[in-house]
């Protein structure tokens, strides 16, 4: 399956490629500035904003430390009236970096590394943030508070308003099979702040430890994440589903540069494409067992917060002889 961005430039590639030099990706080197900025002390306070701009805090080796780039960014926030000149890094935007990978200290940004968050946004503003700091690839307007998505047939969806440049960002997963690349446009897919460790992935893990090639159904795989991590697991054939098609559209994407060739159907629904050891499917998940003739060994469930699951495992008994939920 040809991968592109929808932003035409070369943001897919393969996560063996993203995974090289990922532990040194957003390390300083020896002659980077420290970022000596109080986040809850406004910023106007503390530097003249006239002085900042794309070479402010800048290092020889193409990297600003996090906090610089933020004050680049509500530098700009504060000119263009979206905050006032008493503003701060703790109060101005959230900052997504991509590769989403954790670390151990504040990181340093190269080129296109950075997405930001604002329900304060406005289109004039995220032009010029993406027009003169570097490290951000794309604005979003929205509500951290507020999960993008589907909640189920019966919803309305939520996303986010991409207001300028491309939100695509990839998150590093770390499994007991192999490190996975999950691909995002973040106005679509709810946001995960990477960790060390995912607590989903622990659960999924303890369940695994019981069987031997198991068959699985990701009944509301979302970006494809713990289906893409049974496949790593050996796992005799995976399900994918959801009703959100933006998820199955990046689904596919990350079973592609995770190492697992899609064959696309041409459907707009039901079953979307197939691959080695694969299905991938876009229906409500009452409607799913219409589709499938045979019971999974397991069925993973993987719903919003606050989402009554009720209906969501009912549905699931009758597919799958194990319901987990994540």
């Amino acid at each position: 399956m040809e991968m592109r961005c929808r932003c035409g430039d070369k943001c897919i590639r393969p996560i063996s490629e993203t995974l090289k030099d990922i532990e040194l990706f957003y390390k300083p080197c020896s002659n980077c500035k420290i970022g000596k900025i109080k986040k809850f002390s406004p910023l106007a306070e503390q530097i003249n904003l006239d002085e900042i701009d794309n070479y402010f805090g800048s290092c020889k080796c193409g990297k600003r430390h996090l906090d610089i780039v933020m004050s680049h960014v509500l530098k700009i926030m504060i000119d263009e009236g979206v905050k006032d000149k008493k503003a701060n890094l703790r109060n101005s935007c959230v900052p997504l970096v991509t590769p989403g990978y954790p670390t151990d200290s504040v990181p340093y940004l190269p080129k296109d590394s950075l997405v930001i968050l604002s329900d304060e946004m406005d289109k004039r503003c995220a032009e010029r943030i993406i027009k003169e700091v570097g490290e951000v690839s794309g604005v979003l307007k929205g509500d951290i508070r507020k999960t993008v998505g589907i909640k189920d047939s019966d919803s309305n969806p939520h996303v986010y308003e991409l207001l300028a440049g491309c939100d695509l960002r990839c998150d590093i997963v770390q499994t007991p099979y192999g490190a996975l690349g999950i691909y995002k446009y973040q106005h679509e897919i709810h946001i995960e702040f990477p960790k060390a460790k995912s607590p989903k992935i622990e659960i999924l893990e303890k369940v695994l430890e019981h069987y031997n090639k198991p068959t699985v159904l990701d009944c509301t795989c979302g970006p494809g994440t713990l289906g893409i991590a049974c496949l790593k697991a050996n796992a005799q054939k995976v399900v994918f589903n959801d009703i959100w098609s933006p998820a199955i559209e990046i689904t596919l994407i990350n079973l592609e540069t995770n190492g697992f060739p899609v064959k696309p159907s041409g459907n707009e629904e039901g079953l979307i494409a197939s691959g080695d050891k694969f299905e991938v499917y876009s229906m409500d998940i009452r409607k799913l067992a219409n589709y499938l003739d045979k019971k999974f060994d397991i069925c993973i469930i993987d719903t919003f917060p606050g989402v009554d699951t009720k209906e969501f495992v009912e549905a699931a008994d009758k597919l799958g002889k194990k319901v987990v939920l994540v």
